[in-house]
């Protein structure tokens, strides 16, 4: 492989206002990458060629596959995720009873007594616990489905557990998705093992945005149930791909050193946590010019 060039102290660009980015995804996910948007905008854009597919192997709230769909950045979208409990909502939504889903939220009757007794309930099937999995997400604290996770307590304006409970805007979100969904595919399965089986495509581009467990973080660990990856071993594989990629991360030593062995290039770019505190990622790719 061609070496690429390596910028030791990149200059983080600007951070990118989320209010401007249109929010699709049904979660709020911890880790979401709704502050990533316009750099994959610039990132498709930038390529002599129009992706024949875009794959994501390890989605969670898939704000950037959703992206891609609605703007035609590819002509597919694959959406994958291990998780089973994420994983029944995108079911539901792309392959199942999306609309049931959408209809069930707007209906629902928000209160502590029946968010408690819903979620205590065994869900019998798919759609179920894909409402139950929605439901979790927007009442617990920072949107965390891994065990463990507290409920929100004060809330937006002392709003409690309906700060963040918008029945029709979600509804609305799960109705918009049903109009693009021919072009998009979801998979249940391990990122790792898509990634392999399509590296050999030269008209597939990966945006990968893994665990954040590298380098001894434990931000993965603690916000998502599968959170387990061998990080050398998904450097080695993605070493293998044809086409083009981009890989988001935290900005850590560990992760510097896997690209200088693969001679990957990185840049550095702002963003804001959900408490707004600005911090930087670090983003992974073959040639990232069009990110300076």
């Amino acid at each position: 492989m061609q070496q690429l060039s390596f910028i030791d102290d990149p200059k983080p660009r600007p951070i990118v206002n989320v209010a401007m980015v249109p929010q699709r995804s049904p979660f709020r996910y911890p880790g979401g990458k709704t502050w990533l948007v316009p750099r994959i905008r610039e990132w498709l854009s930038s390529r002599n060629t129009y992706p024949a597919e875009f794959i994501e192997p390890f989605a969670g709230g898939a704000i950037v596959s959703l992206t891609v769909a609605f703007e035609r950045l590819a002509n597919h979208v694959t959406i994958v995720e291990l998780d089973q409990h994420v994983a029944s909502v995108w079911h539901t939504i792309i392959n199942g009873d999306a609309v049931w889903l959408a209809e069930r939220i707007v209906n629902f009757d928000l209160t502590p007594e029946t968010v408690e007794a819903t979620l205590a309930e065994p869900a019998f099937n798919l759609p179920d616990l894909a409402f139950q999995t929605i439901l979790k997400n927007r009442v617990n604290r920072g949107g965390i489905l891994a065990n463990g996770a507290g409920r929100i307590k004060h809330g937006e304006n002392g709003k409690g557990l309906k700060s963040r409970w918008y029945p029709q805007t979600l509804k609305q979100r799960i109705m918009d998705i049903i109009d693009v969904r021919d072009r998009i595919s979801f998979v249940e399965g391990d990122g790792l093992s898509i990634i392999r089986a399509n590296a050999h495509r030269a008209d597939a581009v990966f945006f990968i945005d893994p665990p954040y467990t590298a380098g001894g973080k434990r931000a993965g660990s603690r916000l998502y149930t599968h959170s387990d990856l061998d990080h050398e071993e998904l450097f080695r594989v993605i070493s293998t791909i044809s086409g083009d990629f981009l890989i988001t991360y935290d900005n850590a030593d560990k992760l510097y050193d896997l690209a200088r062995q693969y001679h990957f290039d990185t840049q550095l770019v702002a963003m804001k946590s959900s408490h707004h505190a600005e911090m930087t990622e670090l983003l992974i790719g073959k040639n990232l010019a069009w990110a300076r």
